[in-house]
């Protein structure tokens, strides 16, 4: 065979490829790429319900920006979303870690308790944020009504009305539903580690907390980022949980930016601000996948 036919072939199976990837290419394009360019420049402009059917919006640079970081309301909302976040984060890791290591163990119905377990991640999350409302209920609310049977308290709590509890009532809520998650990748993580390694490590006079520290968790340390990159991404987009069982409320308590951007744009129909802050949580997320595909690419050198 000749060189010439062989780069022949080379190309041939190349162009197969691109082909293969066109469709996905396409989709990325139309269904992702436009919506965000149109953001992007959508948030540069003066642009509301006043001057959208005229056309009359004009390009007003980082004004958007600069007025969102003066306000207020949108400071809070920002906190609330790194609040929202790390403590989401902290709890489902930690008690979904424990739960992984629990379940890693052999002994009966370990699987059945693990399937029971997983109910609450396979459940929409607009069914969760429903069940959640009504667990947290004044009237007829469970978890009031189980506190009180407990005496922890003495009367019900306002807990999606008070601005000092609604916080914790939607984290709890989404803890429900992260645990499941974070058990379910760190199970994966623990059964690709050998048993002979726990075996020597034994026979080396290792007890379980020096097995645990100086294997477990070195061992487990591209799924645990995996896990903690995962869930922070996916905490910090949260919209149809605090839009569902508080709007956001009360007093912007529990407003989020995806709540938060959604108001400005389909509530008060200030559509540049609302894509202002649409683009503040993609830069968010943007940073923090770049700085997974960079400790990623580490831990690949």
């Amino acid at each position: 065979m000749t060189l010439k036919s062989k780069m022949s072939i080379v190309a041939k199976k190349r162009l197969e490829g691109y082909g293969f990837i066109f469709p996905g290419f396409l989709y990325v394009i139309i269904i992702l790429g436009y919506p965000l360019i149109y953001n992007i420049i959508l948030s540069f402009k003066d642009t509301s319900v006043k001057n959208f059917a005229k056309g009359g919006s004009v390009f007003i640079g980082f004004q958007n920006y600069a007025e969102l970081f003066q306000d207020p309301t949108f400071l809070l909302v920002l906190k609330n979303t790194f609040v929202f976040t790390i403590s989401c984060l902290v709890i489902q890791f930690t008690i979904g870690f424990l739960f992984a290591l629990f379940f890693s163990q052999k002994f009966t119905f370990a699987g059945p308790i693990r399937g029971l377990i997983l109910i609450g991640y396979m459940m929409p999350m607009s069914v969760t944020a429903m069940l959640g409302k009504n667990m947290f209920g004044v009237t007829e609310g469970v978890i009031n009504d189980l506190l009180m049977k407990v005496g922890l308290i003495n009367a019900p709590v306002e807990w999606l009305v008070s601005s000092s509890t609604a916080m914790i009532a939607v984290i709890a809520v989404n803890c429900w539903v992260g645990i499941p998650f974070n058990m379910l990748l760190l199970t994966s993580g623990l059964t690709g580690i050998s048993e002979d390694v726990y075996e020597s490590a034994s026979l080396d006079g290792a007890n379980q907390f020096q097995r645990f520290f100086y294997i477990t968790l070195p061992l487990m340390k591209s799924s645990i980022l995996a896990v903690l990159m995962l869930g922070f991404i996916y905490t910090f987009k949260a919209f149809d949980l605090m839009f569902i069982m508080t709007s956001g409320g009360p007093l912007n308590s529990t407003d989020v930016l995806g709540t938060y951007a959604y108001t400005l744009s389909f509530t008060k129909y200030e559509f540049s601000k609302g894509s202002a802050a649409a683009i503040v949580l993609f830069c968010c997320l943007f940073v923090i996948g770049l700085f997974y595909l960079r400790l990623i690419s580490k831990e690949d050198d």
